[in-house]
């Protein structure tokens, strides 16, 4: 006959399944909720849900982000006004400072304009049957910082992609705090 272990070493083995499970499961929670936090973005931005979409965007960070972008498109202006046209038009231009006109970012902030860059369009390009349910790629992870691609539907991977950046807030919080463009937008 063997013998017994004692009764206390299997409520210790136990405990220890526990502790290991707990650690595993998160870990795997912690690993996962950048993937997580873009799929909430992605359904409060399709369902238009501003409450949401202000919990999970760093509305700051994004707009400081996408002026330069949005900045590189060419904007048509309307021509100066001209001295034998319109002369005090042209006299107040030449007194008053030139303040450039801040880039239109609204488009690519608004709800729809959101759920356009998460399917990998830009705001307003996607067609009706853009893919729902496509997985973004993970560019990077880090215990701070991920970054996902998104393309648009039959494009190549990686070709045309936008980038989103989240940024961990919280041990489980994270927020989308950028967003860059492909080049043709």
């Amino acid at each position: 006959m063997e013998p017994r272990a004692p009764a206390h070493w299997s409520l210790t083995r136990a405990i220890f399944r526990l502790i290991v499970i707990a650690i595993v499961g998160t870990a795997l929670v912690f690993v996962t909720a950048p993937f997580f936090a873009f799929r909430a973005v992605k359904a409060a931005a399709r369902d238009g849900d501003g409450n949401a979409l202000a919990q999970l965007v760093d509305y700051p960070a994004v707009r400081q982000g996408l002026r330069p972008q949005v900045a590189a498109a060419p904007v048509s202006a309307p021509a100066p006004p001209d001295i034998w046209t319109d002369p005090i038009g042209a006299v107040r231009r030449a007194i008053e400072p030139v303040i450039p006109t801040p880039p239109a970012v609204e488009p690519y902030l608004s709800a729809s304009g959101l759920y356009d860059l998460t399917r990998g369009y830009g705001p307003g390009k996607a067609p009706p049957d853009a893919d729902r349910s496509a997985l973004p790629r993970l560019r990077y992870w880090g215990p701070n910082r991920a970054r996902f691609a998104v393309s648009p539907k039959g494009a190549k991977a990686g070709a045309g992609a936008v980038i989103f950046t989240f940024e961990r807030r919280d041990l489980f919080t994270w927020k989308l705090v950028q967003i860059r463009l492909p080049d043709s937008r």
